[in-house]
């Protein structure tokens, strides 16, 4: 079958998979504490998703530094108020939260 008449096929089995995945990755997010601190799109203790996605969008290098604040934490980036370490999530699973609050 031709690449061509893959296509459309293709573009509805990603459009489908697309909520699953921001559905998952959410959960991942409730999972791992993020959304206690975290809400989608109002802050609360800290910057909201949103508010991050934005402040990030055009850094090439975001995902890798946010990778690292999830698991060794900081402050100073959002105001005075830390965000802990969370050293019990893995690297696979922080790089999927990143790559999903940078979609958003």
């Amino acid at each position: 079958m031709k690449l061509k008449q893959l296509a459309p096929a293709i573009l509805v089995v990603s459009l489908l998979a697309a909520p699953a995945v921001s559905g998952a990755s959410e959960e991942l997010a409730r999972n791992s504490n993020c959304l206690a601190c975290h809400k989608m799109d109002t802050r609360l203790v800290g910057p909201s998703l949103q508010e991050i996605a934005a402040k990030y969008k055009d850094d090439a290098t975001a995902a890798d530094t946010l990778v690292e604040k999830v698991k060794a934490g900081g402050v100073g980036v959002w105001g005075q108020i830390p965000m802990p370490p969370n050293p019990l999530v893995n690297d696979a699973d922080a790089k999927t939260l990143v790559d999903w609050i940078l979609s958003l």
